[in-house]
């Protein structure tokens, strides 16, 4: 009974600010290399402004190939290459980088879907305008698909949170770790409680403001 402790207040929120770190930070990195992936894959799709059938063909089997592995085992598969890029595999600096190779490919894929969804005739209008590559891109394709793309981001955030909890399978610490460590090694259930409480009101939040932000873009 002695090793039986409780958390206290101070580790909640301290694990909270960790799992805030790790997913802000695989969300400012995923969503830079997803943007590229996602961009990359409808530009250069058959009938796209760039078509190119070996790029095309490879993006989709790396994104595939990515989006088919549970996380927990990307988690594992990846350490040597996580190893290499922060100098361990336990932490919340180690835990971002399956986090990103995790969500990158994930967001590239609602990119672009959310690009596929803005109609052909806004492309061959600025087509027929003389606008560039670059131009139809910035100017047509990504404002007509802002409140989608907005939602997509949404969607890959609380994806990002709840892979963020398993990071804590390995160390990775936030409030995933609290639960393994106090609520399921420990058996106390209010630590257990608490992080799913939090995980449910975190999801809630985040996902009533981007459909909020969404729907205000849409408006306009």
């Amino acid at each position: 009974m002695s090793d039986f402790t409780l958390i206290t207040g101070d580790q909640f929120l301290r694990e909270l600010g960790v799992t805030f770190y790790m997913v802000g930070v695989a969300l400012f990195l995923g969503s830079i290399l997803g943007l590229l992936i996602g961009t990359a894959l409808v530009v250069t799709r058959p009938g796209g402004i760039l078509p190119n059938r070996v790029v095309s063909v490879v993006l989709t089997t790396v994104v595939n190939v990515i989006r088919s592995l549970p996380f927990i085992i990307l988690l594992v598969a990846i350490v040597p290459f996580t190893r290499f890029v922060v100098g361990t595999s336990i932490g919340p600096a180690a835990a971002i980088v399956p986090l990103t190779v995790m969500i990158a490919p994930y967001i590239g894929r609602l990119v672009e879907n959310s690009l596929l969804e803005v109609p052909s005739g806004i492309v061959e209008a600025a087509r027929s305008m003389g606008a560039t590559p670059w131009q139809i891109f910035v100017r047509f394709l990504l404002p007509e698909a802002r409140g989608s793309l907005i939602l997509a981001l949404t969607t890959a955030t609380i994806g990002l949170i709840d892979a963020s909890a398993m990071a804590g399978v390995v160390g990775g610490g936030g409030i995933g770790d609290l639960a393994i460590s106090y609520g399921y090694q420990r058996f106390d259930g209010f630590a257990m409680l608490v992080t799913v409480l939090s995980l449910i009101v975190i999801v809630q939040v985040i996902q009533a403001v981007g459909t909020g932000l969404a729907r205000r873009v849409r408006r306009r």
